[in-house]
């Protein structure tokens, strides 16, 4: 940064910047970690050479200090899964409403809110990118741009199906109905990916965003939705109100997900849900919500489960996500290796 000449390129300079700010974070989230823990051996020591009283106060602001640091090291070991070469990045995360029209529009705004409130958990900004309402309730599809250190990896735990089974509230003989939503993340790449789109390959439509009515309905077709003919990937974006700008993040979309599902081609992993080309249904479901009979959300890929659905639906999912990292650490792949608390 005080290289001559520096600030003549404002985008690198800024780029550099962030980089920067991102290993400042890491290297001082260890050292404050190390300090602390430093401490809380000094008061160890200090508590053995006075006679050590169990009971006494100093005793349990050790132990409340033990505790908060296996937490904060819990955090800290996550973080180093998160090696990849985008899981920096910000994410896009889109919902898809499955079969079953009403239930399953009501099911994606469900987990519309959940991610919402999950972004504002970890400190991560959201803004909705494109939003199609359902016909009669909930949301037919909605994606939404996570901002925040670290967002794509931790966000790319939840692509895949979600199953829903509870008593419907659109079913007056109060019957248990089951409801499915397409969970797609992608890594939001910035421009100078090396991925060339063809114009020929694109067809663009233009359309009116959606609104609440009265004086927030956009009077103009400033909303810009961008197919690859050849994949048949759609990207839209309703955001903004110039259509120029529309078309630009939309753009930006495409080139995320025609990059993630060539990337997806090369791992060979068939299996991996992509937009709306995964079958949105039985058997294909990463994870499963509960409602009734019993209360349940249990994760098929770790085992991970909790009765605590209220917590989960408000955003409290990272136990899902970390096991979910964890187990696709190789480190972890070696049944020989034990994790000690």
């Amino acid at each position: 940064m005080a290289a001559d000449g520096f600030w003549d390129d404002q985008k690198a300079a800024q780029a550099v910047i962030a980089s920067a700010n991102q290993l400042k974070q890491v290297v001082n989230g260890m050292q404050a970690f190390q300090t602390k823990l430093e401490d809380a051996k000094a008061m160890e020591e200090l508590l053995e050479e006075e006679g050590f009283d169990e009971n006494s106060d100093e005793a349990n602001d050790l132990h409340e200090s033990a505790e908060a640091l296996k937490i904060e090291l819990d955090d800290l070991e996550i973080q180093c899964y998160l090696n990849k070469p985008h899981d920096s990045c910000n994410a896009l995360l889109s919902v898809n409403a499955g079969a079953g029209g009403t239930e399953s529009c009501d099911w994606a705004d469900m987990l519309f809110r959940m991610y919402t409130r999950w972004a504002e958990r970890r400190g991560f900004k959201t803004e909705i990118v494109d939003i199609l309402p359902g016909e009669e309730a909930g949301l037919s599809k909605v994606t939404i741009r996570i901002e925040g250190q670290n967002a794509f990896g931790y966000a790319n735990a939840e692509r895949g199906v979600h199953r829903l089974v509870r008593i419907s509230p659109f079913d007056s003989n109060k019957r248990r109905h089951t409801s499915f939503c397409a969970v797609d993340v992608v890594a939001e790449i910035e421009d100078d990916i090396d991925l060339e789109i063809d114009e020929k390959d694109l067809r663009e439509d233009t359309y009116r965003s959606s609104g609440k009515g009265g004086q927030h309905v956009n009077k103009t077709d400033s909303a810009v939705r961008l197919t690859h003919i050849p994949t048949g990937i759609v990207a839209a974006c309703q955001s903004e109100r110039s259509q120029h700008k529309n078309r630009a993040n939309a753009m930006k979309m495409l080139k995320a997900r025609l990059y993630e599902k060539f990337e997806d081609e090369k791992r060979s992993e068939l299996e991996k849900f992509y937009g709306e080309k995964g079958e949105i249904g039985w058997g294909n479901q990463i994870r499963s919500y509960v409602f009734q009979p019993y209360q349940m959300v249990k994760d098929l890929r770790t085992g991970v489960e909790t009765g605590n659905i209220q917590a989960v639906m408000d955003g409290d999912i990272d136990r899902f996500v970390n096991a979910w990292l964890r187990a696709g650490s190789p480190r972890h792949r070696n049944k020989d290796i034990q994790i000690e608390e």
